[in-house]
């Protein structure tokens, strides 16, 4: 029990009486008692109260005045948390046969301060039971909101884009097996929609109502050939095809099949993939929205995929061709070509090139090299054989996703410009504020003018915020590229150059086993 205090009326005058703690109870605070005698207008002296505290260790009574006062009801002090979620009692002895407090009392008196909500009528009943003073009850609660959760959907087919082909025994790549297209039949479920839970409402000891936080709401986006539930949560395919996701959006089509883009067939455009069972001549241009897989040769062609590409028998460019996918770019060797991929590229060789990879570049076939020209990638190279021994010029270059930094560039300059039209907006709004605050009237022109000036202020700060959190995003991809490196499992040749992020190297001897990566503003080899 906590140390308490009483007054003590008689006639001998005023006086207090201490009551130690007890049973770990915690003392008396002066300051506690000093509000409770000032409140009564009863004169005391502090240090003499203090002492009496400090050096209690039985009931002590001290007296205060020689004057009685009159006797004082048992009462108690109430406590809103900042969050006003609670309400905290505190409650003071009444003198010597002064009136007792009664469970309607409190509860009259706490709606008298507005608290009306989650009041604890059982913890009112333990302080009757056993008054203790001075010592907090928690007396009202308040509900605290439900907070929902977004909404998310649920997709019945592979979305990652780093399945990797399968490597032979004999360190060769299959090409002819490689399960990166997501068949699906008529019939299939595609994607399911989770719908957001908006929570529920809290409210607060005073009633008032704390709303959840806001969530996110999501919707099935689509093409053809695919049906959606009468509920609006379930894809459904509507015919024999494949499926994949571009940008968000559940794309289903039949594919377009073709033994050979040549004089017979003309460039090819198609919405959906594309299937060449042979080869891709000279001088023609395939493009899809979904795949492209070319099972014979591609010469010096122009092939451009949202998707994936892949080119089983592999690809010479002659100086002219070019790859460009949304997502892996797979082929048997890359020779004299261009090639830009969103995600991976993976080959048996590559040879006097410009392969682009947003991910990684993998080189690792039984003979795998990267012999001449330029390989770039965000994340890593690995290779097995690095450069060429006649001195072809090899250059790889690893660390910086190129988009990703002319974004941020961008966006902070947008934030600079953003940043200049606040300061020309806000002295103006907040001279007219001042001056409508004095009660000085503005002309119409001139209220239409201010009016013009807040919607753009808010605007640009609106504008402001979504700058902010995109380049917090970019930073972040950026950062995760500093552990980016080049691993070559095999031979890497004098006179190649490594690139990583703002540092480089040439390669001045033959070296074998052995990594490639940024230390301390300097592109260092380790061993494997």
């Amino acid at each position: 029990m906590n140390g308490y205090f009483q007054l003590v009326v008689n006639e001998r005058g005023t006086g207090l009486c201490i009551y130690p703690p007890a049973e770990g109870g915690q003392f008396l605070d002066i300051n506690e008692v000093s509000n409770y005698l000032q409140r009564k207008n009863i004169t005391f002296d502090i240090t003499a109260v203090n002492s009496a505290i400090r050096n209690a260790v039985k009931p002590t009574v001290i007296m205060l005045s020689n004057q009685q006062v009159y006797p004082e009801p048992e009462m108690f002090d109430v406590k809103i948390t900042p969050d006003a979620m609670q309400a905290i009692a505190r409650f003071y002895a009444p003198s010597v046969g002064a009136p007792m407090l009664e469970k309607a009392n409190i509860i009259n008196d706490l709606k008298q301060q507005k608290i009306t909500i989650g009041i604890d009528e059982a913890a009112i009943d333990a302080f009757l039971a056993h008054r203790e003073y001075c010592k907090d009850f928690v007396i009202a609660n308040g509900k605290m909101p439900r907070q929902g959760t977004d909404a998310a959907i649920e997709y019945f087919f592979n979305t990652d884009l780093k399945v990797r082909p399968t490597l032979k025994e004999d360190g060769s790549v299959d090409f002819f097996n490689l399960n990166t297209i997501n068949h699906c039949k008529e019939g299939d479920i595609l994607a399911r929609l989770i719908k957001e839970d908006p929570g529920e409402n809290g409210i607060n000891v005073l009633g008032n109502v704390i709303r959840p936080r806001e969530v996110k709401k999501s919707y099935l986006e689509f093409s053809n050939h695919i049906t959606l539930s009468p509920d609006r949560t379930v894809l459904t395919s509507q015919v024999n095809g494949h499926v994949c996701l571009v940008e968000g959006k559940v794309f289903v089509s039949n594919e377009y099949q073709v033994e050979n883009v040549d004089n017979s067939t003309g460039n090819i455009e198609y919405e959906g993939s594309v299937l060449v069972t042979g080869n891709v001549c000279s001088n023609f241009s395939v493009i899809a929205h979904g795949d492209v897989e070319v099972r014979g040769v591609v010469e010096g062609a122009y092939i451009e995929a949202d998707g994936n590409i892949v080119i089983a028998r592999g690809m010479n460019g002659m100086s002219r061709g070019k790859l460009k996918a949304g997502g892996n770019i797979i082929a048997k060797f890359i020779e004299n070509a261009t090639v830009e991929a969103g995600g991976y590229v993976e080959a048996e060789a590559i040879l006097h090139s410009n392969v682009s990879a947003r991910t990684e570049v993998n080189v690792l076939s039984h003979k795998g090299f990267i012999t001449g020209g330029r390989v770039v990638a965000t994340n890593a190279i690995n290779v097995k054989n690095l450069g060429s021994s006649m001195g072809a010029d090899t250059v790889i270059e690893i660390g910086v996703d190129p988009a990703i930094k002319e974004k941020l560039t961008s966006l902070q300059k947008e934030i600079m410009e953003i940043h200049k039209v606040l300061q020309q907006i806000e002295p103006i709004l907040t001279t007219t504020s001042q001056k409508l605050a004095k009660g000085e009237k503005l002309a119409p022109d001139r209220i239409k003018y201010v009016q013009t000036l807040m919607i753009a202020n808010k605007q640009k700060k609106e504008r402001l915020q979504i700058c902010n959190a995109q380049i917090e995003e970019y930073q972040g991809l950026l950062e995760a590229n500093k552990n980016a490196s080049v691993k070559v499992s095999g031979e890497v040749y004098g006179g190649t150059k490594i690139i990583i992020s703002d540092c480089s190297m040439t390669v001045k001897d033959t070296m074998k086993y052995c990594r490639f990566v940024r230390e301390q503003g300097e592109v260092k080899m380790t061993a494997l």
